[in-house]
């Protein structure tokens, strides 16, 4: 662990502690030392493929500049974030073909035209914003999942962050083999293709993001409909389509369905740290389902972006699901 940023130190101690006790619970030493060799053979196995996945070069690209002209992203009030890892589609895939293998179709073409099918799409989001339910809101809270939160106080902004979408649902495959009591060999394969999953629908869905580049609810809304309007979450620092969440919940509800089947019941307490109450699920699809739909409810969030960040998150997933049949992985609980 002492090679993995930043929390390198942290994890070096944690393996420390652990190697002590294993000692005090007279694991014999023989059988620490063959078991730490074997993880540093694998470790570094890990740490060569990862050389070659593009990473380092990131911090070598331009600062990214906002493309001018209407219906394009902006940075949004109060605190205009910079953009979120515009090249993050130059990173190497580790399942999938390449980032643009499942591109989806286009969004809704741009228009301030009160009549067209965008005006009806930011409509929506005005509209599901005026009288929402208090089910409604904490959908929207439990999935709101911001890394980039931030909080005005005047000319001060302060960062406070949050679990992202990717970890929320890594915390609900932790959750998931802890409770169905899977042995050493399914867990582990079961976080790293959760993992896995999670890697290659963020690659495919910000190479879409920057590639559509399209507006955010809150810039056209109060551009063109409502100048005071807010969301009930604050709008992420990126564009807006696909759904980010979207895309990654229903790939990880794909491929923990496969692994896990379709009826787990269980509740999710992953954001009781940030101060929002559990959930209750009966499947890891009715989790996907509600957070699309909490995209739309916080108000961050077109209804197209929702439907085609579904589409492309199952996609993905059922690529990487032929691909981990074909290597003889079958599923833990049917």
């Amino acid at each position: 662990g002492k090679n993995m940023l930043p929390s390198g130190v942290s994890l070096q101690d944690d393996e420390d502690l652990y190697v002590a006790q294993l000692q005090k619970n007279k694991i014999s030493q023989s059988v620490i030392d063959q078991s730490i060799s074997v993880a540093q053979q694998v470790s570094a196995q890990i740490i060569n493929f990862s050389k070659a996945d593009h990473y380092n070069q990131l911090s070598a690209k331009l600062r990214y500049t906002p493309k001018k002209g209407d219906g394009f992203w902006y940075p949004t009030p109060p605190a205009y974030l910079d953009a979120v890892e515009p090249n993050w589609k130059t990173i190497r895939p580790m399942v999938i073909d390449s980032n643009s293998q499942f591109k989806p179709a286009p969004p809704v073409k741009f228009s301030k035209d009160t009549a067209s099918a965008f005006f009806k799409l930011a409509k929506e989001v005005v509209d599901v914003s005026k009288k929402p339910t208090p089910e409604q809101l904490h959908i929207a809270a439990f999935w709101d999942c911001n890394p980039f939160a931030v909080t005005t106080s005047g000319h001060m902004s302060i960062g406070y962050k949050k679990i992202s979408p990717g970890g929320h649902w890594m915390n609900i495959a932790a959750l998931a083999v802890k409770k169905l009591n899977l042995n050493f060999d399914a867990s582990i394969q079961t976080v790293t293709l959760e993992s896995l999953t999670l890697m290659d629908v963020f690659i495919s869905c910000w190479d879409e993001k920057y590639r559509s580049n399209r507006i955010r609810p809150e810039t056209y809304i109060n551009k063109y409909i409502d100048i005071n309007w807010k969301p009930f979450l604050q709008t992420p620092p990126f564009p807006e389509y696909t759904s980010g969440h979207s895309v990654v919940s229903n790939s990880s509800a794909e491929i923990l369905t496969y692994l896990l089947g379709d009826h787990f019941v269980y509740t999710d307490d992953t954001e009781i740290p940030y101060g929002v109450e559990p959930r209750p699920f009966t499947s890891f699809n009715q989790a996907a389902a509600e957070a699309m739909i909490s995209r739309l409810w916080g108000g961050i969030h077109f209804r197209d972006s929702i439907e085609e960040g579904n589409k492309e998150g199952r996609e993905v997933a059922q690529n990487i699901i032929e691909k981990v049949k074909k290597a003889g992985i079958k599923p833990f609980i049917k």
